[in-house]
């Protein structure tokens, strides 16, 4: 059976750069109880009202086709990661297939939230080493800033994210010695409501009430401690499972591209791991939790600085559902 690679990559963030001191004139914090708690220094948003996930996912696509030596019309499938698409419906992968100027192909959203890419490029995986479709886009992209609640009750939250968007191509290995090697996926539901958006939701009649704005269900709640705990036990041990799919050790290790939730959390995963910090792709300080785009942004950012040259790659992430998932490839 055929393997499957990504040909390219490339990522996109919106030019408005927001910095804590700037989070600090909406509410109550500093640059420094943010940095001790997160690591973020800065992060990205929209410039203006009227742009979307699909919108960022734009150039980041365009790019990552370049980048494989491939054109539009040779892509034949569009897996789209995201955790705030453009309208709650359709998904923003049709949005992005009729702004790409694609016809007919198949666009599939995924909501597996931090873990989205790498559930996204386990699809591809599969839809390439079959044979079912030739080229296919995997996107990771997010507008988190025109939903966060920048105020003393939301601020916990409010800090942690950014905007942007990252893509990737994924397409026949040209050799057979290299491609993904190995992809886990997990999920445990019994976590959801320690990292999830209660409003609106359709059990409810009304979907949404002047009582739910009240309470500001509306924005996202998370119980960071809970999330800390099962990221630091999930990311290692998937992180493991992948290895031992590959026969492969730690220090067969080139780069390891973590999701971008915590620096502090990424720190204590690859301390666990045994990778030296030099192999660690750490950009939260720029950009804060891109959710489902961190993990292509750390690649196109590697891919751009020569690193996944002749390089083998450790993926890991872990967020909302509780989902998480890892994977091995080799460039």
């Amino acid at each position: 059976m055929r393997r499957a690679q990504i040909l390219g990559v490339a990522h996109y963030v919106p030019s408005r750069v927001v910095t804590n001191a700037d989070l600090a004139k909406l509410m109550t914090t500093t640059d420094e109880w943010i940095v001790q708690r997160s690591g973020i220094k800065e992060r990205r948003f929209i410039e203006k009202s009227g742009i979307g996930a699909s919108d960022l996912a734009l150039p980041a696509c365009r790019q990552a086709v370049e980048r494989a030596g491939r054109s539009l019309d040779d892509v034949d499938a569009i897996v789209f990661a995201t955790l705030s698409p453009d309208v709650t419906f359709p998904g923003s992968g049709c949005l992005l297939q009729h702004k790409l100027g694609l016809k007919s192909i198949p666009a599939l959203d995924v909501r597996n939230q931090c873990s989205g890419f790498i559930y996204g490029l386990s699809v591809a995986n599969a839809w390439v080493r079959s044979g079912t479709y030739e080229n296919v886009l995997v996107v990771g992209a997010e507008v988190h800033s025109t939903g966060l609640e920048f105020n003393e009750r939301g601020r916990a939250v409010a800090v942690l994210f950014g905007d942007g968007a990252g893509a990737a191509l994924v397409g026949v290995s040209p050799d057979p010695d290299k491609g993904i090697r190995s992809i886990r996926l997990h999920a445990d539901g019994a976590g959801a409501e320690d990292l999830w958006l209660p409003a609106p939701m359709s059990k409810n009649d009304p979907r949404i009430s002047h009582e739910m704005l009240d309470q500001g269900l509306q924005f996202p709640h998370m119980n960071g401690k809970q999330v800390f705990r099962w990221a630091v036990e999930k990311m290692p041990e998937v992180a493991r499972e992948v290895l031992a799919d590959t026969g492969l050790s730690i220090a067969d290790i080139d780069y390891f591209v973590p999701h971008q939730a915590n620096l502090r959390i990424n720190q204590f995963v690859a301390a666990a791991l045994g990778i030296p910090e030099e192999k660690v792709a750490n950009n939260i300080v720029r950009y804060g939790n891109t959710t489902a785009a961190t993990i292509p942004i750390g690649l196109s950012e590697g891919w751009e600085a020569g690193k996944l040259e002749n390089a083998t790659v450790l993926l890991a992430a872990f967020g909302s559902g509780y989902t998480w998932a890892g994977a091995v490839i080799r460039f």
